[in-house]
């Protein structure tokens, strides 16, 4: 989906770890322009009006350097510190609207599912992102998934998923994508469950929104 915002990019002159450490002072993102057979351009974007847009799940926007036309990018990549918590650069790639790309898309998992109400249950979800392939103009936001319905010991997989016409998943069909495991044997045990020997609740490192 097209945002509604333009991004007004800055084209930078000088390139390099100390220049763009003063482009994040300043309060601007760096960034690269790349793709359909043009040169790659530095620039920078209002880092906090950027970071903003990416954080709501767009993807797509109008970009103008210093002003002149627009065109269209997808947002690539997102690169953080070392520490993994703020995002330092980012990658827009040129793209048509009609074109098929991969990329990612957020999991939005709506409702509240049946088997965490029971004693010693509890919802995991390893992924967060699911990588897909579709034309630009079909790239949405987010992929819901309703987990109203998921009990106690039982796993949503990527082939589970029933995804808007035109996306194709691209991550392995028998990776889990979120389940409801019992938080131990004894815990299953009191409601006349076993535990499989995998079921334990996974913990995944998320980057924090900066």
């Amino acid at each position: 989906m097209l945002s509604k915002h333009t991004l007004q990019l800055e084209k930078r002159e000088r390139v390099g770890s100390r220049y763009a450490k003063r482009v994040r002072d300043e309060g601007k993102l760096p960034a690269v322009v790349y793709g359909h057979k043009e040169e790659p351009v530095a620039v920078a974007v209002d880092r906090k009006l950027a970071l903003r847009y990416f954080h709501a799940g767009e993807r797509i926007f109008k970009a103008a350097i210093d002003g002149g036309e627009e065109t269209t990018v997808l947002l690539k990549d997102l690169q953080y510190d070392y520490l993994g918590t703020n995002v330092i650069h980012c990658d827009l790639e040129r793209v048509d609207m009609e074109e098929e790309v991969d990329s990612s898309v957020h999991l939005n998992f709506v409702g509240e599912c049946k088997g965490e109400k029971r004693a010693g249950a509890v919802f995991v979800h390893p992924m967060d992102t699911l990588h897909v392939r579709c034309r630009v103009k079909d790239l949405p936001e987010a992929v819901d998934i309703d987990i109203t319905e998921l009990d106690a010991g039982e796993t949503l997989f990527v082939k589970d998923l029933t995804l808007p016409e035109g996306i194709k998943a691209l991550d392995p069909a028998d990776r889990r994508v979120c389940a409801v495991t019992w938080t131990n044997a004894a815990a299953a045990a009191a409601e006349g469950e076993t535990v499989a020997e995998d079921a334990a609740p996974e913990v995944t490192k998320q980057k924090s929104e900066d």
